[in-house]
């Protein structure tokens, strides 16, 4: 028998009885603890800054729906404040970046800060590590290199990000000194997140599914295997769980090259092709509920987690939403998507 939380194990390409669970975007606005303890900061910031309010809203969704892990609650774009780059959320817009686009820009990006800056991200973890239920895991988490550029380079969120991929397309020598400097720094933050005790680590590529083939290979497949390159040598042991949505027939070199332990895979893409794209046997996969359909449809949602499932019933795997959470998700369809996983068995 192994002590390793039943996440770890699958993740290291363990086949477990029950599948274990987690969703995105599971410490959010669908809750109402979660509002209550938003509602005591200036900002959303100051709440990822924060250590015990931010250690206390990664833990609220253990205690409400007894997942198998707490991801750390925080943003992609605490990397670019690392930076030394000029980050607000204005509060029913969303995110502002300070726009990192020329070279001078680019350059004046300060490694030796980041460190200093995201220390309290750090502390959050010891605090989640010290109240974490028995047999729950810890995920740490960061943005993929592209995925931060975007917003680098757009200024604010988009759903196209036309300005970053002109840049990527016009620019590429700059646009490689920026991506190569977000491997770097992420690997940074992520080997801090693990020292405070994260025991896995999820790398977001959110918007990895705006590019064309070739330009996936370039921005999201070469730099995520740098990175895992680099978290492999400081910390060969941890799980690295490589989520590039939208990554369609990609997926396959995707999860070959980058040899991350387990590949996220989102809702537009069917399970059953996620499993036949892995690089062996003992890959894992995770996913991948619509998020929309468990917001709107309880029962048809119970349906398709069942059936989800029964795919995976001969592969490591984690169950998990295809992405995050929107605030309108009820809460009694969520406690009835936990509850048939922790019911289910192989």
């Amino acid at each position: 028998m192994t002590n390793e939380p039943l996440l770890i194990q699958a993740l290291n390409g363990s086949i477990t009885e029950r599948v274990p669970f987690w969703f995105m975007r599971q410490a959010g606005r669908f809750l109402p603890e979660y509002r209550a303890v938003r509602a005591t900061t200036s900002g959303f910031l100051d709440l990822c800054f924060t250590p015990e309010k931010a250690a206390e809203v990664t833990l609220q969704p253990l205690r409400r729906f007894g997942m198998d892990a707490a991801i750390l609650f925080s943003d992609i774009l605490v990397i670019p404040y690392g930076l030394g780059v000029d980050v607000r959320f204005v509060e029913g817009e969303g995110p502002r970046v300070g726009l990192t686009n020329t070279q001078k820009t680019i350059e004046a990006l300060d490694l030796t800060t980041v460190r200093n800056k995201l220390a309290p991200v750090a502390e959050t973890v010891k605090l989640v590590k010290k109240e974490l239920p028995e047999g729950a895991a810890l995920i740490g988490f960061a943005g993929a290199p592209w995925t931060v550029a975007c917003y680098m380079l757009q200024g604010k969120s988009g759903k196209e990000f036309q300005d970053a991929r002109l840049f990527a397309l016009s620019e590429p020598v700059l646009m490689q000194q920026l991506i190569d400097t977000l491997v770097v720094s992420t690997a940074e933050y992520l080997s801090m997140q693990i020292e405070a005790g994260a025991q896995a680590i999820q790398i977001f590529d959110s918007w990895a599914g705006l590019l064309t083939p070739a330009e996936f290979e370039k921005w999201v497949t070469l730099p995520t295997i740098k990175l895992v390159q680099l978290m492999r040598q400081k910390h060969p042991n941890v799980p690295i769980i490589g989520f590039a949505k939208g990554a369609g027939l990609s997926l396959a070199d995707y999860a070959k090259r980058t040899n991350v332990n387990c590949i996220g895979v989102d809702q537009h893409t069917p399970m059953a092709f996620a499993i036949a794209s892995r690089a062996n046997d003992r890959q894992a996969v995770q996913g991948n509920l619509d998020p929309l359909l468990i917001a709107s449809n309880k029962e048809e949602a119970v349906r398709e987690t069942k059936a989800i499932l029964e795919t995976m019933k001969k592969t490591p795997s984690v169950f998990n939403l295809g992405h995050g959470f929107i605030p309108s998700t009820p809460i009694e369809n969520v406690a009835a998507v936990a509850e048939t996983v922790k019911a289910w068995r192989r």
